[in-house]
């Protein structure tokens, strides 16, 4: 009769009829008494949400104490309640690291004794059936050793889930890496050193090569070694997109081949995550965009607005993130409300619903709006990196550089192995001026980010960066913000040779260079200031080049990363300027080709005898900017001074043409301009009527060049 019910009762889970098989589980063990039975149904209490059931039925005749599958089956019930304590007295404190050595070496040693039981059966004749019974109880044992591990390791990472709610995430790392050792096959523990950034670009790449894959078991042995490669592909796609390039490419390249799993949601979000590290934002949207709408209607007569609800609902949590911040990169500030819109209609309880009407906020400039709803996201899921960078973001936006410093310490906190809050932090004390702690909190990020495992000192990490056989990883974004800071220490050579860097490595890695224009133009400013005028203007001209090449260049401060290279430079050289990473406004693609030909006149009025070409520089700076106060009054003042210096020239020219005495009285204007490596702007404060006459003639010239300049500028971006 037992194995009528049973059967009985499989059938009812397997149709989802929960209520019958709780009916006939509970007759089943009624007759049975057995903890075998007595555990299948607190699995289908636990399956149902019946916790405080499922509980009851694990507190009779001691099962959790008796047995090991019991035990972990209420400390999960304690940890869906919330009840941490109690599942932390269930489950004990201490991992259990004799495991780790002895579970591999008993899986190798259970196929060498299955290989000599079968060598004895087959010369042994007259012990065979001895033999297999043996062999037959030996297998069962091992079977049972082989569910304890498991067990084990899942408790393992039970308690790490116990520690991170305690807010001790150093013990909660420590529970889920041993899990993972114990059993690879833990995929949950994992996820969460994964997803919550437990561990450094470096270090989860280490933690990956020192798992023991050979040690997964499958009914047939020949397949035994595709199963460990194929898992460890998978488990590959889940790393730091700054740990290894071209390790992580080989994977995922291979599983959508070899494997068939090119259109695979997830196979598909981590080349999406690939690609929104390189600035690549329209791609990444293209793939996050498909995956939305991989779902199809079921008919089709489903109107327009169900199919959109439908293709905005239902996706893994991991994609939400990553999509809002290519929408917000991308501009798609309709898109944005309306998947915002949707998602508080249909999904109100969760909490990237809030982190996407935060972005929109963000990304409209209602940074109080916005502030309101990545805190909420944040209280709703405490473990949301996008939430709490996005949070701090706001204060950021508004320059209030304490309570951003506040935000971005508690992300860093939060989620230890990621570089992206530490680099935030060294941007923040820049703009406070706090140059020793930007130092250390940028040496910091470029370590997490792909400098090396941890426990380097500040100066091995600092000969590591300026090392030039050394092999750089990680963000290129990182060397841009630490060039920044010595720039603005008056290290120019050392600035420039980490701009150089910077751009050599986003090639390297295949970023999309339009976002770097910044970091170009942070080198050109360096080397202005070094006196390398031709390197300067090329670096210069190349980012007008690519400025005007058709991509979108950065237009507001991104939530996450990439965009925010962009780095303002004073154009006196002085140490003054605006945030390393931009405001809230940024560069929009106006300002952006303003401040490269204001800059390309500054380095044009430095060198001998490029006058004109600085005046038609800063002309058309001045055409492009319309005046604004953003650019426009710097260019204008520049475009005026280089008018007088023109204008003198000529002057200069003229009388040199009619007497061939040199030009070397005093005069009411002022001593001549020194024609060497620049120019006195302020030698010319009071020109003669003359210098403005030549001056106005020379205005109208220039006015017939700019059009032209702008005419051709028009047709290229076009």
């Amino acid at each position: 009769m037992d194995k009528y019910l049973r059967t009985w009762r499989q059938d009812a889970l397997n149709k989802g009829q929960h209520d019958s098989a709780i009916y006939i589980g509970d007759k089943v063990l009624a007759l049975t008494n057995s903890d075998a039975d007595a555990f299948w149904l607190a699995q289908v209490h636990f399956g149902n949400n019946n916790f405080t059931r499922a509980l009851a039925l694990l507190s009779r005749k001691d099962l959790i104490n008796r047995s090991l599958s019991c035990r972990y089956l209420a400390a999960h019930c304690y940890i869906k309640q919330g009840r941490y304590e109690q599942a932390l007295v269930i489950l004990g404190e201490e991992n259990p690291t004799h495991l780790i050595t002895t579970s591999h070496n008993a899986r190798r040693k259970l196929a060498h004794t299955n290989g000599n039981s079968h060598k004895s059966i087959t010369h042994r004749g007259g012990r065979t059936q001895r033999d297999r019974i043996e062999l037959s109880e030996e297998r069962e044992r091992d079977r049972e050793s082989e569910k304890e591990l498991k067990f084990q390791a899942g408790m393992c990472y039970l308690r790490g889930l116990c520690f991170a709610k305690r807010n001790a995430f150093d013990r909660a790392r420590d529970c889920y890496k041993d899990a993972v050792r114990i059993d690879v096959q833990c995929f949950e523990a994992f996820d969460q050193l994964m997803q919550n950034s437990l561990m450094s670009p470096a270090e989860e790449l280490a933690f990956l090569e020192e798992l023991d894959f050979d040690s997964i078991r499958v009914e047939d042995q020949s397949l035994a070694q595709e199963a460990a490669h194929f898992t460890k592909l998978l488990y590959t796609t889940r790393l730091s997109k700054y740990s290894s390039p071209a390790t992580l490419a080989n994977a995922t390249e291979t599983l959508s081949t070899h494997y068939n799993l090119a259109s695979n949601a997830d196979l598909l979000l981590t080349r999406a995550e690939t690609l929104f590290t390189q600035c690549r934002f329209h791609e990444a949207l293209a793939i996050t965009t498909s995956i939305l709408n991989s779902q199809d209607s079921s008919t089709g007569s489903t109107d327009i607005s169900s199919t959109n609800t439908n293709a905005s609902l239902g996706h893994t949590p991991r994609l939400y993130p990553l999509h809002l911040a290519v929408l917000y990169e991308t501009g798609a500030h309709n898109t944005l409300f309306h998947l915002s819109h949707t998602l508080a209609t249909h999904a109100p309880h969760e909490s990237y619903t809030y982190l996407a009407i935060g972005t929109y906020y963000l990304s409209t400039f209602r940074i109080a709006e916005a502030r309101r709803f990545f805190s909420k996201a944040s209280l709703m899921d405490p473990h949301s990196a996008a939430a709490w960078i996005g949070f701090a973001h706001t204060f950021a936006a508004e320059g209030e550089h304490d309570q951003a410093v506040a935000a971005y310490s508690t992300a860093a906190r939060l989620f230890q192995g990621s570089h992206l809050p530490q680099l935030f932090l060294g941007m923040q004390h820049l703009a406070l001026n706090n140059m020793q702690l930007a130092w250390e909190y940028s040496l910091a990020a470029f370590q997490k980010s792909g400098g090396g495992l941890s426990g380097g000192t500040e100066k091995e990490l600092t000969e590591r960066i300026f090392s030039s056989t050394a092999s750089l990883g990680g963000d290129p974004l990182v060397l841009n913000e630490i060039g920044v800071i010595l720039y603005h220490q008056s290290n120019l050579p050392a600035a420039a040779k980490l701009f150089h860097r910077s751009l050599e490595l986003a090639s390297e890695l295949g970023f999309d260079m339009t976002s770097w224009v910044a970091t170009r133009a942070n080198l050109a400013h360096a080397l202005r200031r070094l006196g390398r005028f031709e390197e300067s203007l090329a670096e210069f001209d190349e980012c007008l080049r690519t400025a005007t090449g058709g991509a979108a260049p950065a237009s507001a401060y991104e939530p996450g990363h990439g965009m925010s290279a962009f780095a303002h430079l004073s154009l006196a050289g002085s140490s003054t300027g605006l945030n390393p990473s931009g405001a809230a406004g940024g560069y929009d693609e106006r300002n952006l080709i303003g401040s490269i030909h204001t800059s390309r006149g500054l380095v044009l009025l430095s060198m001998v005898g490029r006058t004109r070409e600085a005046v038609m520089a800063l002309h058309e700076a001045v055409r492009v900017l319309g005046g604004d106060a953003g650019g426009g009054g710097v260019a204008g003042s520049l475009l005026s001074r280089a008018m007088e210096f023109w204008a003198l020239e000529e002057d200069q020219e003229s009388d040199e043409n009619e007497d061939p005495i040199p030009f070397s009285r005093d005069s009411a204007a002022g001593a001549p301009p020194s024609r060497g490596r620049g120019k006195d702007l302020n030698a010319f404060a009071e020109p003669t009527s003359t210098h403005s006459t030549n001056q106005r003639k020379a205005g109208q010239r220039m006015d017939g060049d700019a059009d032209e300049l702008l005419n051709a500028a028009l047709a290229a971006v076009r």
